[in-house]
């Protein structure tokens, strides 16, 4: 695991396809029945990306305070946002727009100080040498006329061509647009770790980028994970990324105006650093390359407060417990200041349990003016701290979270007991 992907805290996920057209599923629109398979690639007729601005993008997703970003090179659909040699089926050989998004996606990120991420579907439901076979555990004879032969005989070597498919096409981007720091796999569900080969696979990658980081969806083989849509009430182990929609959908879909707010944005970010984890926000561009103004306001939101309250951002480590603090928090890395993220309109004060180290100072983040605390209870000499309240006045809250800063004598020190009888004094 890379140092800065641990740091990053925030990535940008971007769902970028021909299933924008129309706006339906990606992939699963046609796999679930609800369009013909004709008319979802039909779709490669409108596939304009006529206002498509990678730098545009980029400086949009730096301003949102992202450090990362991961775009969608090619989904179950099997469509590839570059000029593949391995198919004709992507969009400079099969779409109006004639242009290698890929090639214009990494070098705006880049250029914009991000780390480049790139999301590649393992299943590809377009092509017959991908149902040759049956997935692992699956029945023989099932007939999912995506993922299976159905009642037709496997023909193992046309699998083991669909295998070099893979490898030749992630070879490509991976050696032909510059370093590639994250590779964001879906779709290891569909066969075995043994199916895909996924030891070589691993292999193929680290030889060609020994600091790629890869996540969790290779049967085994990744390094970090990746829980989507509800967020963790229990961290992972290990490093993790929460992935989530702005609405309700990864790839752009019209009829969905159930966006998020930034408020609810930035609690679940708030969240994943309490957790120790990073938050991967998803964006859905239309076919023509424009972010809808709904989702754009809300990066630019998140980045104003991230500017105003960095400090307590990237540079630090998971927090306190629920138990301890009933909010967020964070600790900068030699543990002598404890960041709380307020999230709601205290009644008077916040209370922190358990916290025996000594604060020197206590003030709001983004203002930086200096707020009062007091301890009550507690046997400091049998080593059991009392209840320590925070006092903060309601003019000086940030209207999204607010965030205090205490600043302490010495490294975090925490009681975690039962309590006890206390038999002198």
């Amino acid at each position: 695991m890379q140092e800065w992907f641990k740091q990053a805290k925030l990535g940008i996920f971007i769902h970028y396809g021909i299933y924008a057209v129309k706006g339906v599923s990606e992939s699963w629109s046609f796999h679930n029945g609800g369009i013909s398979f004709e008319d979802y690639y039909s779709q490669m007729d409108g596939f304009t990306a006529q206002n498509f601005d990678a730098d545009k993008w980029a400086e949009l997703f730096q301003k949102s305070g992202a450090k990362y970003v991961v775009m969608t090179t090619k989904h179950h659909d099997g469509v590839a946002l570059w000029d593949t040699k391995c198919s004709d089926l992507n969009v400079v050989k099969g779409t109006p727009a004639k242009r290698d998004i890929v090639k214009e996606y990494t070098e705006a990120v880049r250029s914009h100080g991000m780390k480049v991420g790139l999301y590649f579907s393992l299943i590809d439901w377009s092509r017959e040498d991908y149902r040759s076979v049956y997935p692992a555990g699956w029945p023989i004879g099932d007939r999912n006329p995506f993922a299976t032969p159905g009642y037709g005989e496997e023909r193992p070597e046309l699998w083991a061509q669909f295998l070099k498919l893979n490898d030749a096409q992630i070879t490509e981007l991976m050696t032909q647009y510059g370093k590639i720091d994250l590779l964001w796999f879906d779709g290891d569900w569909e066969r075995s770790a043994d199916q895909w080969k996924m030891g070589k696979f691993k292999e193929l990658l680290l030889s060609l980028n020994p600091d790629v980081i890869c996540n969790s969806r290779m049967q085994g083989y990744g390094d970090y994970a990746t829980p989507e849509q509800g967020i963790p009430v229990v961290a992972p182990e290990g490093p993790w990324e929460f992935c989530i929609t702005l609405n309700d959908s990864w790839g752009y879909r019209g009829r969905d105006h159930h966006h998020k707010s930034t408020r609810q944005v930035i609690r679940m970010l708030c969240e994943c650093i309490t957790m120790g984890g990073n938050m991967l926000l998803d964006v859905g561009p239309k076919e023509d390359g424009t972010i809808i103004p709904e989702q754009e306001q809300v990066l630019l939101e998140l980045g104003e407060w991230i500017r105003e309250n960095e400090e307590a951002i990237y540079d630090t480590e998971k927090g306190l417990n629920y138990a301890f603090f009933q909010g967020g928090s964070a600790l900068s890395p030699d543990h002598k200041t404890l960041y709380l993220f307020v999230y709601d309109k205290p009644n008077e004060f916040v209370c922190i349990k358990g916290l025996k180290t000594r604060i020197r100072r206590a003030s709001i983040l983004h203002s930086g003016q200096e707020i009062r605390w007091d301890i009550t209870g507690g046997a400091p000499w049998n080593g059991i701290p009392g209840l320590t309240w925070i006092f903060i006045p309601e003019e000086l809250l940030h209207p999204m979270v607010t965030v205090v800063k205490l600043e302490l004598d010495a490294p975090i020190e925490l009681y975690a007991e039962a309590g006890a009888v206390i038999s002198q004094n």
